[in-house]
């Protein structure tokens, strides 16, 4: 592949398809699931705002009931198709979607900018929506929580706050608004790519480097590359909290 090829494959890199492609192959669902079945058991009708690929929708939802997706990408919309238990998606952002109050038992926000960007706007959305049980996570690594990929750079050249999500949602959430409960688990974010120096032409592209620098950027992801099936894996340490909030333990959006 030429410098050329290289760059005009990168531009057909969709963020959000290249998160969620790194989703399936992580153990994300597999590991954060599990705490999420802690709080709450049987999720009944369930909202996912900002659903994204699905995943951890998909295997925490109640089977025979509903599934609704808030989900404003058509590339996300089309992936939440392919599920032989699709959920009826909305096309919309959290904050244009026209759902009825108190339509569903449970309402999931993960891993969308919401909770870190609007949390007590957003929260009051939330409350208003569930019946049950409002179930945030977030992200809790003291690292990158931004770009795709980030999390294979040094800091000095993504730039990125590295601050822990969760530490910003409790530190901008009103006083009355804190979760009745907060647990964490540690998992690993697996993406893999077919060719490394696409990822790392994509990566420069983002934080604007010239192309001089582009050769420590693809020699810098090979270092970490592993051989995989479908080309190279790069493994990410990151960590989740779930912040759960349940109305019949009363004292929020009352």
């Amino acid at each position: 592949m030429t410098p050329g090829d290289v760059a005009g494959a990168c531009e057909l890199i969709d963020p959000i398809e290249l998160y969620a492609a790194g989703i399936d192959s992580s153990d994300y669902v597999a590991r954060v699931a599990p705490l999420v079945r802690q709080s709450v058991r049987e999720t009944g009708d369930l909202l996912d705002v900002g659903a994204g690929g699905g995943q951890l929708g998909y295997a925490l939802r109640t089977p025979g009931r509903r599934w609704t997706a808030i989900e404003p990408s058509p590339r996300m919309r089309a992936r939440l198709a392919r599920f032989d238990d699709p959920p009826r998606a909305i096309a919309s952002g959290w904050d244009a979607a026209d759902v009825p109050a108190g339509g569903h038992d449970t309402v999931l926000a993960a891993n969308i900018a919401a909770p870190l960007q609007e949390p007590n706007a957003f929260l009051l959305h939330c409350l208003a929506w569930a019946r049950g049980t409002v179930i945030w996570v977030v992200p809790a690594q003291h690292g990158p929580r931004g770009m795709c990929f980030a999390g294979c750079l040094p800091a000095a050249w993504h730039g990125e706050d590295e601050t822990p999500g969760v530490d910003v949602v409790l530190r901008a959430l009103a006083p009355s608004a804190r979760p009745h409960s907060i647990a964490a688990v540690e998992w690993t974010f697996s993406g893999i790519v077919a060719e490394v120096e696409q990822l790392a032409n994509y990566l420069a592209d983002r934080l604007g480097w010239p192309q001089s620098r582009r050769p420590d950027m693809s020699a810098h992801l090979a270092r970490q590359a592993r051989p995989d099936a479908g080309g190279y894996r790069l493994d990410i340490p990151r960590k989740s909290a779930v912040l759960v909030w349940a109305h019949d333990r009363g004292g929020v959006g009352e």
